[in-house]
């Protein structure tokens, strides 16, 4: 019945985590997700359009904080109704459903050319 939950010792681990370990890990996760994809791909067009990267750069990175804050404030209120294996699973769960519709859109976007 407790199978795939955390245990109390590993709770402490995770929130004893050390602060440059929190900010390493979640900086390159982010940075690594965030590389090419359509967010970046957007600014790189609005720098070109506008001329002004400053302004941009300004504007994306508000974007990308005030998203960040909607993900931390939500994931701390999560963590108060569900336990951390129920959220990982979830999330695993709505990460391959989003691939697989992904795939048949594109798939289907190909049969029709």
């Amino acid at each position: 019945m407790t199978e795939g939950l955390v245990s109390g010792t590993e709770v402490k681990k995770i929130t004893n985590s050390g602060f440059r370990t929190v900010i390493i890990t979640t900086f390159t996760t982010v940075f690594l997700a965030e590389l090419g994809d359509k967010t970046q791909l957007a600014t790189l067009l609005l720098s070109a359009q506008s001329g002004q990267p400053a302004l941009v750069f300004i504007g994306a990175s508000l974007a990308l904080i005030s998203c960040s804050l909607i993900g931390v404030l939500l994931g701390r209120w999560l963590t108060t109704i569900l336990q951390p294996a129920t959220i990982e699973k979830t999330a695993g769960l709505l990460m391959i459903s989003l691939g697989i519709w992904i795939g048949v859109q594109a798939s289907i976007s190909l049969l029709h050319i």
